[in-house]
């Protein structure tokens, strides 16, 4: 425990949401839930709006949909999230050469590390410059707790949000801590809560009076002991500046169960080539790849398989996820699949099975572009289905950069507004209208007639009128689940 409060824990609020309403003129104040859209769908971020609805994370979206029919519920953007996450990160890494990542909208800093003073007055100074730093860079609010350790400066702004800074001076923990439910503290889930609760054990104070004995008694040894120490506030955990992933790993869940052996085949192996994208974008490689299978009973199986050495060769991944699938009985229907890799590497061994592999398939596209045939699997890119998610980036060559707001039945509703511009109109195509594509994120501060891009008539807006309701999105569907929050 520090003497002082130079432990800062940042939180971003809503961020996904608040992102998506920065990005989203339309959208600002209005109830707004990001995740997985479909039936089986997850909610990653609900705004605040949305949460007095009593919308939250990881509740099924279906749910969700029931207790805010009107939000606009939108897919993830994570290209426009990790842009911000990296001018969040790049403000955070000016005040501490020691800044440990948790996720992309949250993250601890050792001020201490950094050269701030250890007081209580400097600190706060610094958070409070912080949050400005982060509205201006990003338009979005960040929440900011600072205390003598990682555990008190997250409950700190825990109970800092929504855009707040709580400080926890040396010597108040106790008192802070005692009245607060046993959750609170990291590692008590429902089934310790259950199994304290049973002994008449409710707030953090009963905890710490149970005595170290009664809670090993209760819970095992380890756990017991390390749950009577953060029950007295006390936590000694350094911030670390690397904090090194075990692995690396993608899923999907289905809206409909998948009985067909070729197209959980064909999902098995597009999967491995997201996560491939991950793990390259990562800079690693990895030694053994593991495949999730859920099936139509939600029961869960797992298997994995070591190869020779690290690789990011997608050719390796893939034809291992497919041979561990051969072990995997699909026949009653899958519901979720996952392909990952883990005992990750910060170089690749080179394989020659990889590279024979590589071989055949060049020949193959070599054979198929001499017949003048497509290659085997694909599809003319006329063909190919396209399907507009609610949220997604796009660009018509009329009206200029906008937002999918719904699409089925063959059309596709889009507003066209930009970061920077008003509320925008709406307006509807056909799904193959060959004027519209897809779009990149745009910058969320920085933008208007004085940025660059806003010159290129490409992006700019025809109209942008307000539109006096927010229609909702119309059969749109994805197969993405979205875990965290």
């Amino acid at each position: 425990m520090r003497p002082a409060p130079t432990i800062l824990h940042l939180d971003m609020d809503a961020f996904y949401a608040s992102a998506e309403q920065a990005a989203k003129p339309s959208l600002r104040g209005k109830p707004v839930v990001v995740g997985g859209i479909g039936p089986r769908g997850v909610v990653a971020t609900a705004s605040y709006e949305a949460r007095v609805f009593g919308v939250r994370s990881a509740m099924p979206t279906a749910q969700a949909r029931r207790l805010c029919p009107n939000a606009a519920y939108l897919s993830p953007r994570f290209t426009l999230y990790r842009q911000v996450s990296e001018t969040v990160m790049g403000l955070l890494h000016a005040l501490s050469p020691l800044v440990e990542p948790l996720s992309l909208d949250e993250a601890f800093v050792d001020l201490e590390a950094g050269g701030v003073a250890p007081e209580t007055a400097a600190v706060r100074a610094v958070g409070e410059q912080l949050r400005r730093d982060i509205r201006a860079a990003t338009g979005l609010t960040g929440s900011v707790g600072l205390a003598g350790a990682k555990m008190l400066a997250k409950i700190a702004s825990e109970q800092a949000k929504p855009d707040g800074l709580v400080v926890i001076p040396p010597g108040t923990e106790r008192e802070l801590l005692g009245p607060m439910s046993v959750r609170t503290l990291p590692g008590v889930g429902p089934a310790t809560a259950e199994t304290l609760r049973r002994a008449g054990i409710h707030t953090i104070a009963e905890t710490a009076e149970a005595g170290e004995a009664e809670l090993v008694r209760l819970l095992g040894k380890a756990h017991g002991a390390g749950l009577y120490v953060m029950a007295l506030g006390q936590d000694d955990r350094p911030v670390v500046a690397e904090r090194d992933a075990k692995s690396i790993s993608v899923e999907d869940t289905f809206e409909v169960d998948l009985t067909d052996r070729t197209r959980v085949r064909t999902e098995v192996l597009r999967l491995a080539d997201r996560c491939v994208q991950r793990l390259r974008a990562a800079g690693r490689s990895g030694r053994t790849v593991v495949i999730k299978v859920r099936n139509y009973d939600f029961s869960t199986l797992t298997r994995s398989e070591t190869l020779r050495g690290p690789t990011d060769d997608p050719a390796v991944i893939r034809e291992a996820a497919v041979r561990l699938l051969e072990l995997v009985d699909t026949t009653g229907g899958v519901r979720l699949l996952g392909v990952g890799v883990s005992g990750l590497a910060d170089f690749t061994q080179e394989d020659l099975f990889a590279q024979l592999t590589t071989e055949r398939e060049a020949e193959e596209l070599a054979r198929a572009a001499e017949a003048g045939a497509e290659p085997a699997g694909e599809a003319p890119e006329e063909e190919r289905p396209r399907r507009w998610h609610p949220g997604v980036d796009v660009v018509h060559d009329e009206y200029g950069a906008g937002w999918v707001q719904g699409s089925g039945l063959g059309r596709v509703t889009v507003r066209f507004e930009t970061p920077w511009s008003a509320p925008g109109r709406v307006r509807t195509f056909a799904v193959e209208d060959p004027a519209l594509r897809p779009g990149e994120p745009l910058p969320l501060v920085g933008g208007g007639p004085a940025a660059d891009q806003s010159s290129d008539p490409a992006i700019l807006p025809k109209s942008v009128s307000e539109v006096p309701e927010l229609p909702g999105d119309t059969a749109s569907e994805s197969g993405e689940e979205i875990s965290r929050r």
